[in-house]
């Protein structure tokens, strides 16, 4: 097998997974804030033992590295808690589409604070997501919607979508290092951020909870990253973006035939026009040769 079909299945195998992560939160039955702080707590030993067994920490912690590295552990750790928040009030399928804006988010960060050009195609995609977001948060859920606060999950799940890409931005200043140790700094981050607050006090009693905790911590955290960033160092980036879209298309999916969350006509919609915007942000798609023509007039001005 070749590198590239090799990360291609890693990179599928990535987003697969990580699709069901919506399910084992809500199966877990605990406080989201406990999920987050678990969730770190099991993943950093696992991180902790691929970074030893590769090498990565002799002589690769540095005062620079661990700022920038802990400023985006925080954004990362307040994306989880938002986004898992979200997920019991406006359904999995819901807060993951709207999660998925997190592309427009960072283009407009990177506009404020790196001086990034905002072209007319990067314009077309977000005007295509913002419809997409009003066809949602319009949607009025079906009678089998089992959310408390559809309205706050949506907000929730922008909000996780804002941390997600200030945690991007801040890895832009950490260009070069190995992921995986950032990775490991974020969870640390996290357990020692969410400690004071967790509820150490009475741990999940039952063998289900654990097992979800587990598995979000084990599988979820420390085998996707491995997973992701094998697959990134094979795999072009076009190739990358075309398939992290298995993601929300899984969590979808899992939605309805976990919890039979049936969709909206105009949710489907809207879905469905985020999901596009996104993957013509991610991808570089252009409607015509004119946006393309514009584009490149702009970024020569």
């Amino acid at each position: 097998m070749d590198s590239q079909a090799r990360g291609t299945l890693e990179m599928t195998a990535a987003m697969m997974i990580s699709g069901t992560i919506g399910w084992f939160v809500l199966y877990a039955g605990q406080p989201v804030l406990d999920v987050v702080f678990w969730r770190c707590v099991i993943g950093a030993p696992v991180l902790l033992a691929v970074c030893a067994a590769l090498g990565l920490l002799r002589g690769s912690l540095t005062p620079r590295l661990l700022v920038f590295a802990a400023l985006g552990g925080v954004a990362i750790v307040l994306n989880w808690l938002l986004l898992f928040a979200a997920y019991s009030r406006a359904s999995i399928a819901i807060a993951t589409a709207v999660y998925n804006t997190q592309p427009f988010i960072l283009v407009g960060l990177g506009a404020l604070f790196l001086g990034e050009r905002l072209t007319l195609t990067k314009l077309m995609w977000l005007g295509v997501a913002f419809a997409g977001m009003l066809l949602i948060v319009q949607a009025k859920p079906n009678a089998g919607y089992l959310g408390s606060d559809y309205l706050g999950g949506i907000l929730l799940a922008l909000g996780a979508a804002f941390f997600y890409a200030l945690a991007a931005l801040v890895a832009k200043k950490l260009k070069g290092t190995p992921p995986q140790l950032i990775a490991l700094i974020q969870v640390g981050v996290g357990s020692l951020m969410l400690a004071p607050f967790a509820n150490l006090a009475q741990p999940p009693a039952d063998a289900a909870s654990w097992g979800a905790l587990l598995a979000l911590g084990v599988v979820h955290t420390g085998l996707v990253y491995i997973l992701l960033y094998g697959a990134i160092q094979k795999l072009p980036t076009h190739l990358t973006g075309a398939l992290s879209f298995i993601y929300p298309v899984v969590a979808i999916l899992v939605d309805y035939l976990a919890f039979d969350h049936r969709l909206q006509a105009s949710q489907l919609a809207g879905i469905a026009a985020i999901l596009l915007a996104a993957a013509g942000m991610t991808l570089g798609w252009s409607l015509g040769k004119a946006d393309v023509q514009a584009d490149a007039e702009q970024a020569s001005d």
